[in-house]
């Protein structure tokens, strides 16, 4: 009576650990361009709930939103990457940021995000 022997080889156990290896890299390169992303959409969303915030001008809505960020220890966004817009009801702020990490060797990851927020009179009025 012959019997067969089933599973993974030693080769083909190393193969999986390299792919499964090389993901989870990956993963720590990504996660923390996205968890800054959230954290300035976090930001935004506490700025626009802010009373009054419609009536302050645009020099002091940078401000408290950089003082937001630095609780998150956001570096990547910078002052240039920060544009209020007066709009009818008040301002638009938009945050237009890119992060370029090395990943291996001379191959990068680059995030490009954009986030928007309106800051309305009509909340605060």
């Amino acid at each position: 009576m012959k019997r067969n022997q089933s599973g993974m080889t030693l080769i083909g156990f190393i193969i999986v650990l390299a792919v499964v290896g090389v993901f989870i890299y990956m993963g720590m390169k990504l996660v923390p361009m996205y968890s800054e992303y959230f954290a300035v959409k976090e930001a935004l969303k506490e700025l626009s709930s802010e009373a009054g915030i419609s009536q302050k001008d645009p020099g002091r809505i940078k401000d408290l939103f950089f003082r937001r960020l630095y609780v998150s220890y956001s570096d990547n966004v910078k002052q240039e990457n920060v544009k209020i817009a007066r709009r009818d009801t008040g301002y638009i702020i938009t945050v237009d940021y890119e992060v370029r990490r090395p990943l291996i060797a001379n191959i990068d990851v680059v995030g490009h995000f954009n986030a928007e927020q309106v800051l309305s009179r009509g909340a605060d009025d």
